[in-house]
């Protein structure tokens, strides 16, 4: 990983929705990092915790950059931990304006192959383990306390 960044978090919250979606699990340098509360993909948001952003182009330089290597640091672990065949990495807003990347596994077969996990099915609640596991892939790969 990167060198931590001064993060100015001076007005920043995480949109309830977001919170919703899953359990944190942990802080990069400069995102906050949660799992998606759903069983049919290995799913994770990363949020800049920056306030006030919406899109990508809203950060600074130095934060951009910090971003993309963040994204691809979780998107390595996302992977090795799910063997999937795909990442499908997305900022789309358009039902939380707040600045946030989801990193999804996908592979042939899985509940919305070859479409977009956005509004496919219903979300599939993670058993305890399988939280738990996930949880720990992320943490140990991505080294989060």
């Amino acid at each position: 990983m990167t060198d931590p960044l001064p993060v100015d978090e001076a007005g920043f919250s995480l949109d309830p929705r977001l919170v919703a979606d899953g359990p944190a699990a942990g802080d990069l340098p400069l995102c906050h990092l949660r799992l998606v509360e759903d069983a049919r993909f290995f799913w994770v948001v990363l949020v800049p915790r920056r306030a006030g952003r919406v899109e990508i182009i809203d950060l600074v330089a130095a934060d951009r950059l910090c971003l993309m290597e963040e994204i691809a640091a979780v998107s390595q672990v996302v992977k090795a931990a799910s063997g999937c065949a795909k990442l499908n990495v997305a900022a789309l807003g358009n039902m939380v304006p707040q600045l946030h990347v989801h990193v999804v596994a996908r592979s042939p077969g899985d509940a919305a192959w070859p479409g977009p996990v956005f509004g496919a099915g219903t979300r599939q609640p993670l058993d305890a383990a399988e939280r738990t596991a996930r949880l720990c892939a992320l943490r140990d790969g991505l080294d989060l306390a």
